[in-house]
């Protein structure tokens, strides 16, 4: 595996992680089952969104082949960059009302629309779309079933650190991608 892959796909799963950890923080008692359930919905929709990009992107991705490093960039330094903001807005509390399965899908789908533009990236890259998604299925599924242990441990203290990580590195693959394309690395 790449560790390009790996690093991405711990990046993009800090979303789901750090709504994770205001479960956990929000909901002490929650039990195992529905800890696997929430880690699994996030793991889906972060696995199955960079599919959709890549389809989405390889339909015009021969058009674009000449500048697709700085799309990459301008789409992975963005994405980063967002983060970064929400990160600093420090809402997870109100993102988290209830735990039914509709509010779970619904932050399912909303932690991962950055995925999506991570799959265009992929199609502009020509990486394995199926090896790419389940490595960062499998990531984002790990990662929150710990961040929701851990949220009942530390709470707060961590939700927008977690996805401040998220946004350093996406900023960094982004910088990287470019620098690679242009002959500086």
């Amino acid at each position: 595996m790449n560790e390009t892959l790996l690093i991405l796909a711990v990046a993009l799963a800090m979303d789901s992680v750090a709504v994770s950890i205001a479960i956990g923080s929000k909901y002490k008692n929650l039990l195992v089952s529905k800890a696997i359930f929430t880690a699994a919905v996030f793991g889906f929709f972060q696995g199955a969104m960079p599919v959709a990009g890549y389809f989405i992107g390889i339909s015009f991705a021969e058009y674009v082949q000449s500048f697709d490093h700085w799309i990459a960039f301008i789409l992975l330094v963005g994405l980063g960059g967002k983060m970064l903001y929400e990160a600093y807005q420090n809402e997870f509390d109100d993102e988290v009302t209830d735990l039914s399965a509709k509010t779970l899908i619904t932050l399912g789908i909303a932690t991962s629309i950055d995925a999506m533009a991570i799959g265009i990236t992929f199609a502009f890259l020509q990486t394995d779309i199926y090896t790419a998604a389940g490595v960062i299925a499998l990531v984002t599924f790990a990662l929150c079933v710990i961040a929701v242990y851990v949220g009942k441990k530390l709470g707060s203290l961590l939700e927008s650190k977690a996805e401040m990580l998220g946004g350093v590195i996406l900023i960094g693959l982004g910088t990287k991608i470019l620098l690679e394309h242009l002959g500086v690395i």
